[in-house]
């Protein structure tokens, strides 16, 4: 897409605009508290899944279980499924929801 920004010398002429596709737009990796899991359980699996570290995976836990629910991660719908699918397969509810 361009742009004929001839009245505003601010703004090149043919000034190129990205636009995010559908595999790019970001989405969140949403864990869910419930009373089954173990804080040691969860931070394993956001260690081993999601790439966190030790302290950001603590972090994750303590606002899971306050908030009762947590976005871990962000990122496009097609990286995220397979480790919300690995999170839910460790019997830890975990959903995927669009930025608003």
């Amino acid at each position: 897409m361009h742009f004929n920004n001839a009245n505003n010398p601010l703004i090149a002429e043919d000034t190129d605009v990205a636009v995010l596709s559908e595999t790019e737009t970001p989405y969140n990796l949403i864990v869910w508290n419930d009373d089954v899991n173990t804080f040691d359980w969860v931070i394993t699996t956001l260690i081993e899944i999601c790439g966190h570290t030790l302290e950001q995976a603590e972090q994750c836990a303590l606002f899971i279980h306050h908030k009762g629910q947590y976005a871990v991660k962000k990122d496009s719908f097609e990286k995220l499924k397979p480790q919300c699918e690995a999170i839910n397969d460790r019997n830890i509810n975990a959903t995927i929801e669009m930025l608003a």
